[in-house]
C-alpha cells in the first residue's frame, strides 16, 4: 500500500525484537519513526529472547553465528506474529532465509569501535598482559596484529553486562560498537574512539534494518520512507564484500564504507585469528552499483592472499 493508504487505513504494525536493551531501544526507536509518518497507526514492540541471547558461556562462533540472533524473530514472522523485525545489520546473516528482505536501512550512528577502560587512556598504554575483552574475531584479530603483547579474551552479554565485567576488574579494557553505546545514553564511557584504521568495523556496523517478509509488500511500502540511500549503499558494498568472500563470524573480516558523491570508497581487512596475517585494500566505485564495488574488492583481496588465509580456515573448521 502506498504511505498516503497506509495512514488512511491506520495499519497496525507488530515489530519483532530482542528483548535486550540495546534492541529495545531499537524497536522503540522505528516505531517512533513509523508514528512519525503514520500518527494514527497503532504500533506494538514483541519482545523475545534469542538462542545468541541465552547461550553466553561460549563465544558465538562455537554454537552457530549471529544468525542465532535473528533466527526466532525470522520465526515470527513466518508465524505472522510480528510484520517486521528490527536489527543491528551486523548481526545479520550475509544470506536471508528464503523469503524475508531487508526492506529498508537507517541512517547509520558512528559505526567505528570504541575502547572503553576505567584505568589507561588508550589501548597503547595498556602494560604487557593486560587483559582486553572482545565479542569479535573482527576486533580479535586487528588487536593481535598491532598489539601483540596484550591478553584478547572473548567477552559476552549485552552491553550492559560487558561493563559491569570490566567495572568489576575481570578485563583491564573493552573494545564496544560505540553506537550502542551512544543509544543507549552511555557515551560518557567511551574512553577513546578508534578510527577505521586501527580497526575497521564490521559489514552494517551502526546500522539498523529492518527485515519482513517478501511477501509484505504492504510492509515494504510502509518502511521505505525510513530506508536512507547513502547508508543503505554503504552497507549493500560491504555486506557483498563479505558475501563474496563467505563472510561469517567464522572470519575475521572488515568492510567499511563511505559515500563521496556519487562515489563509494570501501575498505575490506581479512585476516587470521592471531593477527600474523592481514589482509587489506580497497577501491572506489559507483553508489548506482554497490554489490559489484564489493565484489570486485573481495576479488582484490583473495588475490593478495585472503583466499589462502580462508582456506586455511576452512581447514580447521
Amino acid at each position: 500500500m502506498s504511505g498516503a493508504a497506509a495512514a488512511d487505513t491506520a495499519p497496525s504494525i507488530v515489530i519483532a525484537s530482542r528483548e535486550s536493551a540495546l534492541a529495545m531501544w531499537q524497536a522503540r526507536h522505528v516505531e517512533q519513526r513509523l508514528l512519525a509518518l503514520y500518527p494514527r497507526a497503532r504500533v506494538t514492540i514483541s519482545g523475545m529472547t534469542t538462542q545468541g541471547d541465552r547461550i553466553l558461556d561460549r563465544a558465538l562462533v562455537e554454537v552457530g553465528g549471529k544468525g542465532l540472533f535473528v533466527k526466532e524473530l525470522e520465526e515470527a514472522l513466518a508465524a505472522g506474529k510480528a510484520d517486521l523485525a528490527v536489527h543491528s545489520i551486523k548481526d545479520v546473516p550475509m544470506d536471508l532465509p528464503p523469503g524475508f528482505e531487508l526492506a529498508a536501512i537507517l541512517e547509520r550512528e558512528d559505526p567505528r569501535d570504541a575502547f572503553v577502560s576505567n584505568r589507561f587512556p588508550t589501548l597503547g598504554a595498556l602494560p604487557a598482559g593486560s587483559r582486553v575483552g572482545t565479542s569479535s574475531l573482527r576486533r580479535e584479530c586487528q588487536l593481535r596484529a598491532r598489539f601483540p603483547q596484550l591478553v584478547i579474551e572473548p567477552l559476552r552479554g549485552n552491553v550492559h553486562t560487558r561493563l559491569r565485567k570490566l567495572d568489576a576488574g575481570d578485563y583491564a579494557a573493552v573494545i564496544l560498537a560505540a553506537a550502542g553505546l551512544k543509544r543507549l545514553g552511555l557515551a560518557d564511557r567511551i574512553t577513546a574512539m578508534l578510527t577505521p584504521d586501527e580497526s575497521l568495523p564490521a559489514p552494517g556496523q551502526g546500522a539498523l534494518g529492518i527485515e519482513c517478509r517478501s511477501a509484505r509488500a504492504d510492509v515494504s511500502a510502509l518502511v521505505r520512507p525510513l530506508n536512507h540511500n547513502s547508508t543503505a549503499a554503504c552497507v549493500r558494498a560491504e555486506r557483498a564484500l563479505s558475501r563474496a568472500l563467505a563472510g561469517s563470524c567464522r572470519l575475521p573480516l572488515a568492510a567499511f564504507a563511505q559515500a563521496e558523491g556519487d562515489q563509494l570508497r570501501l575498505r575490506g581487512l581479512v585476516a587470521s585469528r592471531d593477527g600474523a596475517q592481514v589482509v587489506r585494500d580497497e577501491m572506489t566505485g559507483a553508489c548506482s552499483d554497490p554489490e559489484a564495488l564489493g565484489r570486485a574488492l573481495a576479488d582484490r583481496l583473495r588475490a593478495r592472499g585472503a583466499g589462502a588465509i580462508l582456506a586455511a580456515l576452512e581447514s580447521q573448521a
